[in-house]
């Protein structure tokens, strides 16, 4: 016997509200994950804060020697306060091009042979373009066994992000210690691979100027992390809006086609 009130069909779901739907959850757990990432990011720059400042209102300590050089890392050590003993030799000193608060101009770089007989190389301060020259300022250059307290740095290879250093030119444009090692020839005992940043001077008259190491982090992880939560969010409604658009397609209503 035929039927003659045949149940009607429920429509299939339209091929375009699944491919929407899947994109709408992909970036749903793409978003939550990055959020989650730039929580992380938060906690390890707030650790990392933390400790350098605990590090910059430390009393100096002793520089490490060569039997510690390879135990030093960034993480522990990196602007951390400490004290050199020895003798500086001006004739090696680099020029490395600086921009600070002062404006631009160099840094100057000297190698202290220190009482151990290592050597480190001291970012003695900031001069400007008018200073550059060492004859304008040898005035200032400590003679005979000198006492340096500043902060410890790691040495910065190649150059910076946008320029390269050329030694065989004299342009330096950051504090690489192996290259500039290298090509003052400091043969005489071993180099350490950081250099120090000197604190300033009481003189506040003479170049160069110490003291202008800028000690700041970036910290906007909070805000990055807020973003994706939000975009997460978005793409959440998206897929909330599409199934209810379906559910109307279903119900013989209008749908995704």
């Amino acid at each position: 016997m035929t039927d003659l009130h045949p149940e009607p069909q429920r429509p299939r779901r339209s091929t375009a509200f699944w491919a929407l739907l899947l994109g709408a959850a992909l970036l749903f757990v793409a978003f939550v994950a990055l959020g989650a990432w730039q929580l992380q990011r938060l906690a390890w720059k707030q650790d990392l804060i933390a400790r350098v400042d605990k590090r910059l209102a430390a009393p100096p300590e002793q520089a490490p020697g060569a039997d510690r050089w390879d135990a030093i890392n960034r993480a522990d050590d990196e602007y951390r306060r400490v004290v050199l003993t020895g003798t500086f030799d001006h004739s090696r000193e680099t020029l490395v091009g600086a921009s600070t608060e002062l404006g631009t101009g160099y840094w100057v770089l000297t190698p202290l042979r220190t009482v151990r007989g290592d050597w480190v190389l001291v970012n003695r301060g900031f001069v400007p373009p008018e200073f550059k020259t060492r004859a304008s300022r040898t005035a200032s250059e400590a003679q005979g066994e000198d006492r340096v307290v500043g902060l410890l740095r790691f040495s910065e290879p190649g150059g910076n992000l946008l320029r390269k250093n050329v030694p065989e030119q004299e342009r330096w444009y950051s504090r690489d210690v192996e290259a500039i090692a290298q090509a003052r020839k400091i043969v005489e005992g071993p180099v350490a691979p950081y250099f120090v940043d000197a604190a300033a001077a009481d003189d506040h008259t003479r170049w160069p100027r110490g003291g202008l190491t800028v000690v700041r982090f970036a910290n906007n992880h909070l805000q990055y992390a807020l973003t994706w939560f939000v975009m997460a969010a978005m793409a959440a409604g998206i897929g909330v809006w599409l199934w209810r658009v379906e559910r109307r397609r279903a119900a013989g209503g209008p749908g995704l086609d």
